[in-house]
């Protein structure tokens, strides 16, 4: 079987320059660079990805899996989004030593903080093992048959590839399965906690003002990496050092215009680019609103008791911010999908795709693709609703209900190995802990009377007064004694009893059938991105995000969201004040901020009008992952840090579209404003390298 070699340097380099894409960076050089340069840029390939000497991408980190940071000094300090850092954050917060409310600095290395199970990752280097992946396959393999053989080769590939010790692999596929690619890693684990703002910096404007522009959020923290005697990754120990970076990102003064070039870094999350019209409106029309109404009915709950209380505050901030950020993403994006008429556009895109199926005589290969997607989904959906629902209430909103989820998924692995019980029992202990740690009954329970319903109408709160589980020492006691004897007891549980039927029905029906439908969707869709390029050779492809280091690049931009308005591509610190409301959970300003403007006391951080910025647009092509991602100038200097982008433009997971799209970025002058003026960490500021790009 010959399968499709994806080739960046085959495409056709289009007049104006491409915006939007999440590209390779070790497939720069060419039409990439060139749409760079054509923006602005002053970078070349290698001075972005280069393996045999320093470049750009030796400053870019993946945080913790989840987020992106990048390294500013010299000594392996590190910053990212204040949300990123935000459950460390909260681990060493307490009523006495509130780094929430407060803030957090450290002001020599002695009092910066370890965060076990922290871990920062770097790519040394990428590459394409395509051909190797896919020895062995043939079209006339089964699904499963053709990944087996891909699994195998891969897990092949990444035992005999030269590395270091301490390095590790991965195999990662792309352009949905057509392509893979090897990478190379380093990953360190001694993370510490150096700065964070107070929430009412670092998440200023909360709810409110997320996914929305104007914002004024100094949405950002820092850490430091340390590394072992020999600069290599390490576990925590006392006697390590501070890590000497490949590679720093010097922070420019100069700030930004609009119009200048911008390039975001990092490791976006997923995107689904290249979907068919029927999956896009399933999921703006079905899939969506179910989940958001989930969500919905459980922030009733939790803001209302956040509000009343300082110890629920500080437990539930992380839990909060998780659940609130997706809820309001995806009624955003539901808006962006409809006001850009992605569905209808993308069905004539497909009426296209069809004609020149017919003009290259690719119909009879190609031509059942889009009927048997409209087949298929509508098979699909109403499992795929069910499912995500099911997830949405015991995985995400409802804490008793992840505890029994837990515990059925215990009872499950110690009826399958007896001998397992002591390691099974040592999991589900460790989960309990993990979650009581921030657990409050009343507010659990508030939430299970919303949230159950939409599942399942038999929402039994009586659950909460006879069972062990929500109270920490009864929940372990329940786990004490032998097999047989904690499997009894933990059957005669009344919150278990009640849902164990609910899980067994995900895990033996609802599951089980999702897989099977999701399944030839899967194997669709890669035939469907395979009969694209085939087809339309000469459109734009990059691959769809898959946690992997990306480039995207794009400008500072403005945007009109709707009729008569335009919004400036710059906030500042004046948007602060206007917004500033004594005592609001979502926008109080601190004492001594608002003293730092009333003095115009901003240093050398102001711009050439003297306002203090704090946030900017770009029109660079972002999703989660790229939180914490550099914002990076012409001249590979650190402009900016991502954090957001605006709330219709949330739809460029499945539809980019440069007029509504934007990304929102923190202005370093306000991060180094905020480090400076307001903590007094000077210390910090000295290990920087700040310079002025824009002057001659």
């Amino acid at each position: 079987m010959k399968y499709l070699k994806i080739l960046l340097l085959f495409f056709v380099v289009q007049v104006s320059a491409q915006q939007g894409g999440m590209w390779i960076p070790s497939l720069l050089e060419g039409m990439n660079e060139q749409e760079m340069t054509s923006l602005g840029s002053k970078l070349t390939a290698k001075d972005i990805y280069d393996v045999n000497n320093s470049s750009l991408k030796d400053a870019i980190g993946h945080f913790n899996g989840g987020c992106t940071t990048e390294i500013i000094s010299p000594k392996g300090l590190i910053l990212t989004n204040h949300h990123c850092g935000f459950g460390q954050i909260q681990s060493h917060s307490s009523l006495e030593n509130d780094y929430l409310k407060d803030g957090f600095w450290a002001m020599n290395l002695n009092e910066e903080l370890p965060n076990p199970g922290l871990y920062v990752e770097f790519i040394v280097r990428i590459e394409d093992v395509t051909d190797k992946v896919f020895v062995g396959v043939t079209d006339a393999l089964a699904e499963k048959e053709k990944q087996s053989i891909i699994t195998k080769n891969s897990n092949a590939i990444q035992k005999t590839v030269a590395k270091e010790s301490w390095q590790k692999t991965k195999v990662k596929s792309f352009y949905q399965g057509n392509q893979y690619y090897l990478f190379v890693t380093e990953r360190f684990e001694d993370i510490r906690l150096v700065g964070a703002p107070p929430t009412s910096i670092g998440k200023f404007g909360s709810d409110t003002d997320n996914w929305v522009f104007p914002r004024h959020t100094g949405d950002f923290s820092m850490f430091r990496i340390y590394a072992d005697e020999n600069n290599r990754p390490a576990k925590y120990s006392k006697n390590n050092k501070p890590y000497t970076p490949k590679h720093f990102l010097p922070i420019s003064l100069d700030g930004v215009e609009e119009g200048d070039f911008t390039m975001v870094f990092g490791f976006p999350g997923r995107t689904n680019e290249y979907l068919p019209a029927v999956a896009i409106k399933h999921i703006t029309e079905e899939y969506n609103p179910t989940n958001i109404a989930i969500r919905e009915a459980a922030l009733k709950v939790i803001d209302a008791k956040m509000k009343e209380s300082d110890a629920v505050r500080i437990k539930y901030a992380s839990k909060q911010a998780r659940i609130a950020n997706a809820w309001k993403k995806w009624i955003g994006e539901n808006l962006g999908i409809q006001k850009s008429n992605a569905v209808e556009k993308r069905q004539e895109f497909e009426a296209d795709f069809t004609k020149a199926l017919a003009e290259k005589n690719l119909t009879e290969k190609y031509g059942n693709i889009l009927p048997e997607f409209d087949r298929l989904y509508k098979e699909f959906a109403p499992i795929n609703i069910k499912r995500r629902n099911f997830i949405e209430v015991f995985l995400v909103t409802n804490e008793l209900m992840t505890m029994t989820f837990r515990a059925y998924q215990f009872e499950q692995a110690v009826l399958k190995d007896k001998k397992g019980f002591n390691k099974a029992k040592a999991a589900i202990e460790r989960t309990l802990k993990g979650i009581h740690k921030n657990y409050d009954i009343e507010v659990d329970k508030g939430v299970f009377k919303n949230v159950m319903p939409i599942f399942n109408k038999n929402a039994d709160a009586s659950i909460y007064n006879n069972t062990a589980f929500t109270n920490l020492t009864s929940a372990l006691a329940l786990f004490d004694g032998k097999a047989k004897k904690v499997l009894k007891n933990l059957n005669n549980d009344a919150a278990y009893k009640y849902a164990k039927p609910m899980i067994a029905e995900f895990y033996n029906a609802i599951n089980a059938e999702f897989g099977k439908k999701n399944e030839p969707i899967v194997a669709l869709q890669k035939k469907y991105m395979k009969a694209l390029m085939e087809a339309l050779p000469n459109a734009r492809y990059f691959p769809d995000a898959n946690s992997t280091l990306r480039v995207t690049y794009g400008q500072v931009r403005g945007y009109a969201p709707r009729d008569a308005v335009y919004y400036n591509p710059v906030s500042y610190l004046d948007g602060v004040i206007e917004k500033y409301v004594p005592g609001d959970y979502e926008f109080d300003v601190p004492e001594k901020l608002r003293e730092l403007y009333k003095t115009k006391n901003y240093g050398q951080y102001a711009d050439k009008n003297g306002k203090v910025p704090v946030c900017f647009l770009g029109t660079n092509h972002t999703t989660g992952g790229n939180s914490g991602s550099p914002a990076i100038d012409a001249k590979g200097n650190l402009i900016g840090l991502n954090f957001d982008r605006v709330w219709e433009g949330t739809m460029s997971d499945m539809n980019y579209d440069p007029e509504i799209c934007r990304n929102i970025m923190v202005d370093l002058r306000y991060v180094l404003f905020i480090v400076d003026k307001y903590a007094g960490a000077t210390h910090l500021i000295d290990e920087m390298k700040l310079v002025h790009p824009k002057k001659k």
